[in-house]
């Protein structure tokens, strides 16, 4: 679903992202993971096509992402780390403005069904102001599947989530896995990240300098390879 081969990203002598390699197969979730300044918000955006790489190649879904990144983006859901919704729009409201926006089905009963799939249904009439991060967030994941995306990248989705939230969040994302999604999450939280992600990715200073398999990967082991490689910004083989 996502191939990306030697990905760099430069803002004039400013090198964010140096040689990033990576694929996320069909029903796989990726986890990235990175300190502030890594690179990682940069990389989501390069892969949402938001940003264009000053070297490389990415295919999503089997589409050159920089010969044709509009077939690109009716595949991806986008969720940065602000959930940006209209505060003063009710929740159908925002969805409505969303899909027609897009292009997309605008049918009450169609939006009414995403917003029952994020557990909103019973607050289709509320304005967004009113709800908890919990909730704007559930709601910016109902947007983004407006348009049935393949795709899902999400930075720090969990991010001011309650226990019960994050447990929604992911059994939410574990389900898009099992309909055939590719997921890549950026995070700072190890445990969230190990529930629901295939594989581990560290960035540091721009360079992949971990990626390995999520399972059998513990938490403490995983801290421990975040601390040695972010200081030593040394490379494990994949």
């Amino acid at each position: 679903m996502i191939a990306a081969v030697g990905l760099r990203k430069s803002f004039g002598a400013t090198v964010v992202l140096e040689d990033v390699s990576l694929e996320v197969p069909a029903g796989q979730c990726l986890a990235l993971l990175g300190p502030n300044g890594a690179g990682k918000t940069t990389l989501l955006r390069v892969l949402g096509t938001l940003a264009r790489p000053s070297a490389g190649r990415l295919i999503i879904d089997g589409v050159d992402a920089l010969r044709d990144p509009d077939a690109v983006r009716a595949r991806i859901g986008m969720v940065a780390h602000g959930s940006y919704v209209y505060e003063d729009l009710t929740a159908l409201e925002n969805l409505r403005f969303w899909a027609v926006m897009a292009g997309l089905d605008a049918r009450p009963d169609r939006l009414r069904e995403r917003l029952q799939a994020v557990e909103l249904d019973a607050l289709v009439g509320e304005r967004a102001r009113t709800f908890s991060a919990g909730m704007k967030r559930r709601l910016a994941l109902a947007r983004v599947t407006l348009g049935q995306p393949r795709v899902l990248l999400l930075d720090e989705p969990f991010s001011g989530l309650d226990r019960q939230g994050q447990k929604w969040l992911g059994e939410f994302l574990l389900a898009f896995k099992a309909r055939g999604g590719a997921i890549v999450l950026a995070t700072h939280g190890f445990a969230t990240a190990l529930a629901v992600a295939d594989r581990a990715v560290i960035l540091a200073g721009g360079r992949i300098v971990l990626d390995r398999p999520a399972a059998g990967l513990g938490r403490d082991e995983l801290h421990r390879l975040y601390d040695d490689l972010v200081e030593t910004g040394e490379t494990v083989p994949r």
